[in-house]
């Protein structure tokens, strides 16, 4: 069974279509009927902040289609871009938030319109009986944590211009897109410095024929590495 799916790209429209999704994912007939009843379609736009740190997690997000971006916020306010959530995917620090009743230490946003489907957050754990659900969650956990190894091995090890590179590169496959219209203040907010640094490491890459700059844009070029 596959954790993680691309499901068509389509708008659910009605509740035959939002269970083939689920389908997608699962194939107990009791879970899919619990999901079905239980749970609902919430769609963003680009670039609506889809949760907030602090904020009390209601509901666990499945993502039918689009992308969501989760950025981890610091006291201070600062932002630092961590991974996406692609169609199938959750997120494993909103399970956490959900089992421990915390409230969310992160910040998601969708990174292009979204489509997500919304489970209540007190079917978290309850739905553990379901061996598909259990081993989704779990999955889930370990595919992030994972993730999450290789983000903390970029910042220790690598040299700004290395997490730099990376990120562009993540932003412009999540846009399915090498051109990114994003502006030098943006990404430093995203990487927790500053627009200067930002700014001349990009000069520097556009030297290299890493990247082409424009007003407002970066074309990322296609079979490059950054450093």
């Amino acid at each position: 069974m596959l954790l993680f799916v691309s499901f068509p790209y389509f708008y659910v429209r009605n509740e035959t279509l939002f269970y083939v999704m689920l389908e997608s994912i699962f194939t107990d007939s009791e879970l899919l009927a619990e999901i079905n009843k239980l749970s609902r379609i919430k769609r963003f736009s680009a670039e609506d902040v889809v949760l907030s740190p602090g904020n009390e997690i209601v509901f666990l997000p499945i993502i039918v289609q689009g992308v969501l971006r989760i950025l981890k916020v610091n006291d201070d306010g600062g932002e630092f871009f961590l991974y996406h959530l692609y169609p199938g995917q959750t997120c494993a620090m909103s399970i956490n938030c959900c089992q421990t009743g915390g409230k969310s230490m992160i910040k998601i946003v969708a990174e292009e319109d979204t489509e997500v489907v919304q489970i209540p957050v007190n079917m978290v754990d309850s739905w553990l009986k379901y061996p598909e659900w259990k081993y989704f969650i779990n999955g889930t956990f370990g595919f992030r944590f994972n993730e999450l190894i290789n983000v903390i091995d970029l910042i220790a090890f690598s040299n700004m211009d290395k997490q730099l590179y990376n990120y562009l590169e993540q932003r412009a496959k999540a846009k399915k897109s090498r051109l990114l219209n994003i502006t030098h203040k943006q990404i430093a907010d995203e990487m927790h410095t500053h627009r200067e640094v930002i700014s001349r490491l990009l000069r520097t890459m556009e030297q290299k024929g890493l990247v082409k700059l424009g007003r407002n844009t970066i074309l990322v070029a296609e079979d490059k590495k950054g450093g």
